[in-house]
Formats: structure tokens, C-alpha cells, sequence
């Protein structure tokens, strides 16, 4: 029987990061992964950005704190970098310019280079956008393209060198107390360990690892999130410095950037699921391409490589990232929505700080960040009602 400090459930981007940050301060993590490959479910099926103004207080917080990181990334774990630079425009459609405002107040605290422009200076920047389409737009011009694979194989590079197992095919199926507190866990195929900390990296499957463990599920929620790619029409070419244009029309959503002489589009949808393979929604991206080509000059006919993903959220949209208030050394790091990659180095670097007991790292609480609005207990059945809102 393998005997560790911690078992790590789940091998994406949050397993694999948080896995690393655990064994370089000395801990024997082994991680544990149901696939035949890492990163298959969400991690490997990205968008790939880094953008300030994306997701709530807490999301924006924790992405924030991992700018440094991705843009000049440790050279033990990385030889080339891991981002590009990357202009993104949020418009708003005719009757969305107040909600725009409201957007800037909240994100220009966090990201003062974000900006107001007009339909007329969004159009000039994307000269594929229909200029009477667009009543306004926010700029935001320090996004950043993201290497996610690269990303990835850093951490999980690092993580073997600093000892860290890795088990693929090693389903999760059962666990115990062990007589002295400590975890007995079982996976496929007969394989037994022995463990003081359980972290629940499981995404979609979060609640239902935490059910193993005996655990009450937090609410999760799996949505799936569709992405097709499309090419320029005959005769042009896709500028590759082109920004990346997110609608922010809540009923009619949807994004589209230049990715390798194409554009990678999305419906932006988050369509609750189950956990599962996920497959695109054709009637999701049926309606994005109306939308995309009422709003551009696109022209989109048909499209290529369609693929689904899942990102997995909390009733509240913040990440899950703590002890369980109820079974000890079960520790909660799933939730983070479709913000692993953007908030992901921050967010290991807490949770090691949260599972260890140690004090939040001095530049996430400098974002004003609030280890509460994370917490699993504020999702807990058992928890009484909050005082306030969440962040």
C-alpha cells in the first residue's frame, strides 16, 4: 500500500497546480486521475486567455494575483514563455451601454488600464465588427493569450521532480478512516493508499468524489461550454493581432478571437450538464453564428472542429477552495468555473496556504481579496444563512 501526505484528486490544471505547490514545500503528493491522459475534460479543451475583467470579485482577485506568474513564469518550470499579448473588447449592443458602465466600475479598480471607448473606435480596432451594430465598448489592452498546454506540462513536470506520483486510469471507488484518522483510499483496479490530506480536485465531479469521502455535496453544477473554429471568408486572411470580442448581451452572448489563421468562436454558452464527455450544443452554436454575423461581416456559412467542454461553478460563481467544515482533512479546490487557467497560479498558492494553515500569500490579500468568499462553508447545507451578499 502507497502511503503519502496528500492525495490529490484530479488531473487539470487545478490538480496539477496545487499538486505541485504542495510538494515544493515538502509534502509526498500523489495524484490520482480517472483518465488515460491529464487535462482531458476542461484544462485541454480552453479558451487560453488571461483577462482582468472576467468573472466575479473573487475570480477577478486570484487572476489579478497570477499575472506575474504567467507572464514571466518561474525558469525551473518553464524554458519558453507562456503567454501573448492579447487586446480584449467587451461590446455592448444597442440598450447594453449601461451595463457596460457598470462593468468598468467594477473591474477598473482591479484593472485601471480598462477603458470606455465608442462604437466608432471599436470598429476601427476590429474592422470586421458592423459599426451600427455596437452602441459602446470596454477595452481592456493587457489580456493575454495563454499556453495552456505548456502551462500544464510545467506543473506537471514539477511535480514529478519534486518526487510526485502520478496515476492515471486510478478512478476513485472508495475510502475509509484509517485507526489512526488518516485516509485509506481505494481507485480502479485493486490500487490502495494511505494518506493524511485528501484534496478534492475532481471538477465536474466534485460532489460526487466528496460523496466517497462522506462528504455533503456543495451543489457544483457542470455547464457546458461550446467552441467551434471558422475560417476568414474567400479572399481575406484573419489579421492574428487581432482583439477578441465578447458580447456582453446576457440573452444573445458570444465571443470570437484569431487563433492560428482562423477565428475561434464560442456561444458563450453555460448550459447545466452532467458530468460527463462533453459534446457542443449544435443549436447553441447555431444561434451564436447568427449572432456573430448580424454583429461582424463574417459571413459565417459553416464552420470546423466543433468540441465541448465543462466548466463546473458554484451557486454563487466563486471558486470552492477549503477545508469541509464537516469531515476532517478533506479539503475542497474544485468550482473554478471556466477561470482555472486565468486564476490558477494564485489559486494553488492559496490553497496550499489554506490546507497548511498558513497565512494568505501577502499579494492575493493586496487584491482585497477574502479567503471567506471561498470558503466550502458558505455552500454548506449545514451553514446558516449569510449575513450579505457575496462579493
Amino acid at each position: 500500500m502507497d502511503d503519502f501526505d496528500v492525495i490529490v484528486i484530479g488531473g487539470g490544471i487545478a490538480g496539477v497546480s496545487i499538486g505541485y505547490e504542495l510538494a515544493a514545500r515538502g509534502s509526498r503528493v500523489c495524484l490520482l486521475e480517472m483518465e488515460s491522459t491529464l487535462a482531458y475534460h476542461t484544462t485541454g479543451r480552453s479558451a487560453a486567455t488571461w483577462i482582468g475583467t472576467y468573472g466575479n470579485g473573487p475570480v477577478r482577485a486570484l487572476t489579478a494575483a497570477s499575472h506575474d506568474f504567467l507572464l514571466d513564469p518561474p525558469e525551473d518550470l518553464y524554458d519558453d514563455a507562456l503567454t501573448k499579448p492579447l487586446i480584449v473588447l467587451h461590446v455592448a449592443p444597442h440598450g447594453y451601454t449601461p451595463a457596460l458602465r457598470e462593468l468598468h466600475d467594477d473591474v477598473v479598480g482591479l484593472t485601471p488600464q480598462a477603458t470606455l471607448i465608442t462604437a466608432e473606435q471599436a470598429a476601427e480596432l476590429v474592422p470586421i465588427l458592423r459599426e451600427d451594430w455596437v452602441e459602446a465598448a470596454l477595452i481592456e489592452p493587457g489580456a493575454l493569450e495563454v499556453d495552456v498546454a505548456l502551462l500544464h506540462q510545467g506543473y506537471k513536470r514539477g511535480l514529478k521532480a519534486l518526487g510526485g506520483e502520478i496515476r492515471t486510469l486510478a478512478k476513485v471507488d472508495g475510502a475509509e478512516r484509517t485507526p489512526d484518522g488518516r485516509w485509506r483510499v481505494t481507485a480502479s483496479v485493486g490500487q490502495e493508499f494511505t494518506t493524511t490530506y485528501v484534496v478534492n480536485a475532481a471538477g465536474a465531479w466534485a460532489d460526487e468524489v466528496a460523496k466517497l469521502f462522506g462528504a455533503q455535496p456543495l451543489g457544483l453544477e457542470p455547464r457546458l461550454r461550446s467552441v467551434f473554429m471558422v475560417g476568414a471568408p474567400a479572399g481575406e486572411t484573419v489579421d492574428p493581432h487581432l482583439p477578441m470580442v465578447i458580447s456582453i448581451d446576457v440573452e444573445n452572448p458570444f465571443y470570437f478571437k484569431a487563433d492560428a489563421g482562423q477565428y475561434l468562436c464560442s456561444p458563450a454558452d453555460v448550459t447545466p450538464t452532467t458530468p460527463r464527455d462533453a459534446k457542443h450544443d449544435e443549436l447553441e452554436i447555431a444561434r451564436a453564428i447568427d449572432a456573430i454575423n448580424e454583429a461582424t461581416t463574417m459571413g459565417i456559412r459553416g464552420i470546423r472542429t466543433p468540441w465541448g467542454g465543462l466548466r463546473t461553478f458554484a451557486p454563487d460563481g466563486s471558486p470552492v477552495i477549503g477545508h469541509d467544515p464537516e469531515v476532517d482533512r478533506f479539503f475542497w479546490y474544485a468550482g473554478q468555473g471556466g477561470y482555472g487557467i486565468q486564476m490558477g497560479p494564485a489559486a494553488a498558492r492559496l490553497g496550499v496556504a489554506l490546507l497548511l494553515g498558513h497565512e494568505v500569500p501577502a499579494d492575493i490579500v493586496a487584491t482585497g481579496f477574502d479567503a471567506g468568499s471561498v470558503s466550502p462553508a458558505r455552500l454548506h447545507p449545514h451553514a446558516p444563512p449569510p449575513t450579505s451578499p457575496p462579493a
